[in-house]
């Protein structure tokens, strides 16, 4: 396999870290945000740990690189990096919102094992155009932030930006009334599974009560 990398971003290097740096207070940035985003694209496509990352670059474009971080400065600045994506797609698309879970790495995994030992990880949440399966919204969060908080927080607002979101599908981790009354108040059809054990009778949003009666019958059937 060939690997080819593209390094235009060295083209405004200086220029780049010349913004980046005026007015920041303490320590200046040795490194653009578009060369660090470079190579936090090319390990995450790639499946390379830091060490291999900087191995790579080292490698590939220690000729034309003003400067190669160490695999440690790729860590930190990868993992500062601020990336949303909001991609145009047209009026009127349909998204599925979900979420999967990746560890962080494998070192220690006897230790955790043989002493029951916790190990934290890292959520991906991610909306999607059904129709032309592009993502439209993405977000990174530790374990401790719950699904149904971030449909309204990030997704939806990140999705709408250069899109019409007519309608959001989402399993029962996006079951909330505040969910459902926040899509409701933006002109937003909600198709989000509801738990199979709410009251049809329960107060506070009609939004989501008019989806439970819907979804209730079909459960009974």
């Amino acid at each position: 396999m060939e690997v080819i990398l593209d390094l235009d971003v060295i083209d405004s290097w200086h220029s780049e870290l010349k913004r980046m740096n005026n007015g920041k207070k303490g320590a200046q940035y040795d490194y653009p945000d578009s060369f660090v985003q470079l190579l936090g694209y090319m390990r995450v496509y790639f499946h390379l740990p830091y060490r291999q990352t900087e191995g790579v670059i080292r490698a590939h474009g220690s000729q034309k690189v003003p400067s190669i971080p160490d695999y440690s400065t790729i860590s930190r600045r990868v993992n500062k990096l601020e990336i949303e994506i909001s991609e145009h797609i047209g009026n009127d698309i349909v998204i599925a919102l979900d979420s999967t879970g990746i560890k962080v790495a494998n070192r220690g995994e006897w230790m955790r094992h043989k002493w029951h030992v916790k190990r934290g990880y890292l959520k991906i949440h991610v909306a999607v155009d059904i129709k032309k399966k592009k993502i439209v919204s993405l977000e990174v969060t530790s374990e401790e932030v719950h699904d149904s908080k971030m449909l309204i927080k990030k997704m939806v607002d990140n999705a709408s930006k250069n899109n019409v979101v007519n309608r959001v599908l989402a399993d029962g981790t996006y079951d909330s009334k505040t969910n459902f009354q926040y899509l409701h108040d933006n002109g937003i059809k909600a198709a989000i599974k509801v738990r199979k054990n709410s009251n049809s009778k329960t107060m506070g949003c009609y939004p989501r009560k008019i989806v439970v009666i819907q979804q209730l019958k079909d459960f009974d059937k």
